[in-house]
C-alpha cells in the first residue's frame, strides 16, 4: 500500500460545510466494512431503555453509615474573642479587656472557653468554661455551629463574649456549609496593660554585674582592708577624740569597727563598736532585720 491519505470529514451542502455523521472510507480510500447506522437509528439507540427478563432491577447497596462522633472526630472550630470585666475598687482602671479562645467541638456540639495566660496578671486564667453543651435560651436549646460567626455576641452564664476572628479551618468549614462569614473585627486594647507596658518601657534598666559571688568567696577569702579613723567628739560635753580601726572583709562585703584602747585611758576595754555585718549606705533606709543594738540611729 502506497496511499495513506486520510479522507475528509466535511462536505458541502447548499454552500455550507456540513460534517459527515460517520466515516465512510478509511486510510488510503478503503471502504469501511461496518454496519452503518442512520441518524434515526442512532437516536432510537440512545433513547432505548431495556427491561430485564427476570424480576426488577437490583437496588444499589446503601452507603456506609458513619456516626457523628466518628465522622467529625477531632474537628474543632476555633474562634477568637474577648469580654470586658468591670473593675469596681481601683482608681487606675474602670474595666479590663480579657482575651479568650472559643472552641466548638463538632462531634457533640460542645463548647469550651480558654483564656491565654499573661505574666503578672494577678487574676486566675486558663479554662473559664469547661467543655459541655451550653444552652442559649431559657428553653435549654444548646448552641450550634450555625449560631457562631464573626461579629456575634455570645451570652454564656451572665457574661457576654464578642467574637472577632477565627482560624482558616473554621473559615473554610463555614463557607463550605453555606454560611457567609463576616469580616474580622479588631480587638480593643486593654487600658491597664497598655499603661503598664508604657511604664515598663520608660523604666531604667540596670546591666547585671558579671561578678560571681562564689568566686569572690574562694579568691578573696581572708583578705581584709584596714582603715584607721578617729571619732572627734570634743565639741560636745565630756567629748573626746577616740581612735578606731575599720576592717572591710572582701570575701562577703562585711564591715566591723574596732576601738583602739590605750593604757590608762579610763574606758572599758569593750572589743567592738560595730560587730562584723553588712552596713547599709543609706541610714534612712535600714531593713528591719538589721541589728539595731549594734548601731543605734539617732
Amino acid at each position: 500500500q502506497t496511499n495513506f491519505h486520510l479522507s475528509h470529514t466535511l462536505s458541502y451542502k447548499n454552500g455550507f460545510r456540513v460534517p459527515k455523521p460517520y466515516p465512510e472510507v478509511g486510510i488510503g480510500g478503503k471502504p469501511l466494512k461496518v454496519n452503518q447506522l442512520t441518524e434515526s437509528e442512532l437516536d432510537d439507540l440512545a433513547n432505548f431503555q431495556p427491561t430485564l427478563t427476570y424480576g426488577n432491577t437490583r437496588q444499589a447497596p446503601p452507603t456506609e453509615f458513619l456516626p457523628a462522633h466518628v465522622a467529625l472526630d477531632k474537628k474543632v472550630l476555633r474562634f477568637y474573642g474577648y469580654f470586658k470585666e468591670t473593675v469596681n475598687e481601683s482608681p487606675l482602671e474602670h474595666y479590663r479587656v480579657r482575651y479568650v479562645q472559643i472552641f466548638y467541638f463538632l462531634e457533640d456540639d460542645s463548647i469550651q472557653i480558654m483564656e491565654p495566660h499573661q505574666n503578672n496578671s494577678g487574676i486566675p486564667q486558663g479554662k473559664l468554661v469547661r467543655r459541655h453543651r451550653i444552652p442559649k435560651n431559657d428553653m435549654g436549646d444548646p448552641y450550634n455551629w450555625r449560631d457562631l460567626n464573626l461579629g456575634v455576641n455570645l451570652a454564656i452564664y451572665g457574661r457576654v463574649y464578642r467574637i472577632t476572628n477565627c482560624d482558616k479551618f473554621t473559615h473554610d468549614f463555614l463557607e463550605s456549609e453555606g454560611v457567609e462569614v463576616n469580616p474580622p473585627e479588631p480587638e480593643p486594647v486593654d487600658p491597664y496593660l497598655d499603661n503598664r507596658a508604657r511604664r515598663e518601657a520608660l523604666g531604667v534598666s540596670k546591666t547585671p554585674s558579671s561578678f560571681d559571688k562564689r568566686r569572690q568567696h574562694l579568691e578573696l577569702d581572708r583578705k581584709v582592708l584596714r582603715f584607721y579613723a578617729i571619732w572627734d567628739d570634743r565639741e560636745e560635753q565630756f567629748g573626746d577624740c577616740r581612735k578606731f580601726t575599720i576592717q572591710y572583709y572582701l570575701a562577703d562585703d562585711t564591715l566591723e569597727v574596732v576601738e583602739v584602747h590605750e593604757v590608762n585611758d579610763g574606758r572599758d576595754p569593750f572589743p567592738l563598736l560595730l560587730r562584723r555585718s553588712r552596713v547599709p549606705k543609706d541610714r534612712d533606709d535600714v531593713p528591719p532585720t538589721f541589728p539595731s543594738v549594734s548601731m543605734e540611729l539617732t
